[in-house]
């Protein structure tokens, strides 16, 4: 059981590193004739050759679900449905990767829309997550040190949806991928605060027997 405790955070981290490197190399050869500030994530990600934004996605799904494996090991105060979003991010996530989005001007627009929506709803999902745990983790001696900077992360992803929702819907899809990009990276920030202090605690904890046994 501890060995699996100390696993869930490595696996975390290292999945939100390879996100993010895997995100910065497919922005490294962009997508040719595309705008990619209008373009949504998925979108981007279908026209993407390397294949390296939908890696991305991929990786950031995997690192969501052992976040939620590792706060549930460490029986953090989260709560059930704020468990049940964080999922459903990381299962978005990767169902966005593997289905891509129709090519931009290939006449499915409906396609392309349903694919904004669900973007939008996954999306959603972290910044509502937080929301529920800031409350619980202020009250939590544990978790209090990340109470605030998980409060503001979330304020951020409520205004970023905001932006994105008025991108989406009256906006006509202008600059959507310009704040989609945004909110992801607030999203992929708020996600590295718990995994850091999720391997923090269980890092701690698990070598402080062995050093007092150490000690004598």
């Amino acid at each position: 059981m501890l060995a699996s405790k100390r696993l869930y955070p490595l696996i975390a981290c290292a999945g939100l590193v390879v996100a993010v490197a895997a995100a910065a190399a497919g922005q490294a050869d962009p997508v040719p004739y595309a705008n990619p500030l209008d373009l949504t994530i998925s979108e981007y990600a279908a026209l993407d050759r390397t294949g390296a934004t939908g890696f991305a996605m991929a990786a950031l799904g995997i690192a969501a679900f052992a976040v939620v494996a590792g706060l549930r090991a460490v029986g953090a105060p989260v709560g059930v449905l704020a468990e049940r979003l964080m999922l459903a991010w990381g299962v978005g996530l990767i169902v966005l990767a593997v289905v891509p989005a129709a090519l931009p001007g290939t006449g499915t627009d409906l396609i392309s829309q349903t694919y904004r929506y669900v973007s939008l709803a996954v999306l959603a999902a972290v910044p509502a997550a937080g929301g529920l745990t800031v409350a619980r983790f202020g009250e939590d001696e544990r978790w209090r040190p990340v109470a605030r900077p998980l409060e503001w992360l979330t304020l951020a992803g409520g205004f970023g949806l905001l932006a994105l929702t008025y991108a989406t819907l009256p906006g006509d899809g202008v600059l959507a991928g310009l704040v989609e990009w945004t909110l992801l990276g607030t999203e992929v920030a708020l996600v590295g605060v718990l995994a850091a202090r999720l391997a923090r605690l269980t890092w701690t904890r698990g070598t402080a027997p062995a050093s007092r046994a150490a000690l004598g």
